[in-house]
């Protein structure tokens, strides 16, 4: 009753699916309205629903890590937002350690399987697919990292034993949990053509041949069973055996099957680096390395910090616009040479080299005109123009734990309910349609985030963690979005880092997303004076339509900790 007391206050604050982009948001140039979490003295939890909060502060309770307490958050997530996140997905994740004030990332990417084909999202006619052929088709699917990856992490960190992290999540798999009104609004679209797969239409639908609603008590019990599984038997429960093989099978069905075999899965391995950290003014901000979003969040940031943007607010235009050319001049780079550097030459140390920053923050200027050209960092190859669709269907939390370790982790199945297919209850990704469908420019260039065996796809996802230059924890925070996620968590960092705004003030200032030669953003939460202001100087802002932000964040607070949550969706922060 307290989950569906919890889950029913919020109903009032939803937001529709693929509403217009700041359509439900009340005006303003500021923070607007920002619900105050209370500061926790111990541990805290910020993630995308209440039901998967309160699992892992269950977990916390019991004397579990920041990584217990995540692989408990997303065997919730994965039940209640399997639109967003799920076993059969992936994620990255950077780790603060707060004895040795080091930062690690762990990448939980997904793989392209060994019988990938550099052209298998081009149909017969020599021309790329169209969104929806790809998405639903067998060859949309990687190797899941999600669960791999948590369990390396798990395996470092972790401080209860991994039966002991599935029990929430199982229960209400069994006995069912309500539909929140986010999830709702999705099976309820007409725009994602997942909405109608076979599987989505199954597992939604009632006896009496209507949708589930709002409200309305869901029960999962294959996602129940699995859980069990995967306490019982680790990790590898989902990379082998019985599951596996039903995952491949799934695969090989059609429409369009595609390749990938119970090998491909058991082959699977998450990596482990030191995070990619950079200054940026008094602090050192780290987040993923590629083929992550992490590099191009780093060279927004490194424009950002030529200009006086810092001085200024967000009731000044000229903070918005340049803001909004750091987003263009940093897609241009990042759209055109980052992909997964084991298979691609990639230019990140050139694309963060002062040098290069410098000559690039000139390009700012006084006016938005036409879309800039990417730049020549050192260490970038010839690559083709990029023909990457990137859609958002992801999910972001942030966990701090009674010994001060933190984690920020983004997570996701790619697009709406992934691939749209279904195996032991859980959706698998389409993770391989964030390659770019056209290996080659049409004069024959190769595209550096072209399909390959092994190969992961690029991303936008770059969860962050910020610390000062004595190594102590700042803040973390992270978005979903699809490619916006990087327009997101640079406009967070710009206002709690340079305006001085609490977690939940910053995540609260309007979206504005520029990339190319199109501007959206939240027009009706940005004042006259600043659209007028961005109008003059060449910025025509639109409404978006699609995925909003996601945010969720905690920071270090005098005695505890801070968070903050996107006003824009269902999530909540909670503590001890």
């Amino acid at each position: 009753m307290r989950r569906l007391a919890t889950l029913l206050t919020l109903f009032a604050f939803s937001v529709s699916v693929a509403a217009p982009a700041g359509a439900q948001l009340p005006g303003g140039d500021g923070a607007g309205p920002a619900k105050v979490w209370p500061d926790q003295p111990h541990v805290m939890v910020a993630a995308a629903n209440p039901l998967a909060v309160e699992a892992g502060v269950k977990v916390l309770r019991k004397g579990g890590s920041a990584v217990d307490a995540a692989v408990a958050v997303q065997a919730v997530l994965g039940l209640v937002e399997p639109q967003s996140s799920g076993l059969g997905g992936g994620a990255f994740m950077v780790y603060y350690d707060a004895g040795t004030k080091t930062v690690t990332a762990y990448d939980g990417r997904e793989t392209a399987p060994k019988g990938a084909t550099p052209g298998m999202f081009m149909g017969a006619d020599g021309k790329p697919l169209s969104y929806g052929q790809a998405v639903l088709s067998g060859n949309s699917t990687g190797s899941p990292g999600a669960i791999a990856m948590l369990g390396l992490a798990h395996r470092e960190h972790g401080a209860l034993p991994w039966r002991d992290l599935f029990g929430t999540a199982e229960q209400m798999a069994a006995d069912g949990f309500v539909v929140s009104p986010r999830l709702a609004g999705f099976l309820a679209s007409t725009i994602f053509p997942q909405a109608t797969a076979p599987d989505v239409a199954a597992y939604f639908t009632k006896a009496d041949g209507t949708r589930y609603i709002a409200g309305d008590v869901l029960k999962n019990p294959a996602y129940a069973a699995t859980l069990k599984t995967l306490a019982a038997n680790g990790p590898e429960a989902l990379y082998t055996g019985q599951i596996a093989d039903d995952i491949a099978a799934r695969i090989h069905q059609a429409p369009r099957p595609g390749t990938l075999t119970a090998a491909d899965l058991a082959a699977y391995r998450p990596k482990k680096t030191p995070a990619l950290c950079r200054p940026y003014r008094a602090y050192r901000v780290c987040t993923s390395q590629d083929p992550s979003g992490g590099s191009g969040l780093l060279e927004a940031l490194g424009l950002l910090e030529r200009t006086d943007i810092a001085k200024r607010g967000p009731s000044d235009p000229k903070a918005w616009f340049e803001l909004i050319q750091a987003q263009r001049l940093m897609y241009a780079d990042r759209d055109r040479y980052i992909g997964d550097p084991a298979f691609v030459t990639s230019p990140s140390a050139g694309l963060l080299d002062p040098a290069y920053l410098d000559a690039r923050a000139r390009l700012i200027g006084e006016a938005a005109g036409p879309a800039p050209a990417p730049g020549h960092p050192k260490g970038a190859s010839v690559a083709g123009i990029d023909r990457t669709i990137e859609p958002g269907g992801t999910s972001h939390m942030v966990i701090a734990d009674a010994k001060g370790d933190v984690l920020s982790m983004t997570t996701t199945v790619e697009s709406i309910f992934g691939s749209g297919r279904m195996v032991h209850g859980y959706f698998l990704n389409n993770q391989l349609t964030d390659f770019s469908y056209s290996p080659v420019d049409t004069d024959g260039a190769p595209a550096v985030n072209a399909v390959a065996p092994g190969k992961r796809p690029r991303s936008a996802m770059s969860p962050v963690i910020v610390l000062d230059r004595n190594g102590r924890f700042v803040v973390a925070l992270g978005s979903p979005g699809g490619p916006a996620i990087l327009a997101y968590n640079l406009k967070a960092l710009v206002g709690i880092l340079d305006w001085h705004m609490t977690v939940q003030q910053a995540f609260a200032l309007p979206n504005v997303v520029a990339r190319g030669d199109r501007f959206n953003g939240e027009t009706d939460r940005l004042s006259t004076a600043v659209l007028t202001g961005l109008e003059a100087r060449g910025v025509h802002l639109t409404v978006g339509f699609g995925e909003n932000s996601g945010l969720h964040g905690v920071a270090k607070a005098p005695d505890g900790w801070t968070g903050g949550a996107d006003p824009r969706r269902e999530g909540v922060v909670e503590g001890f």
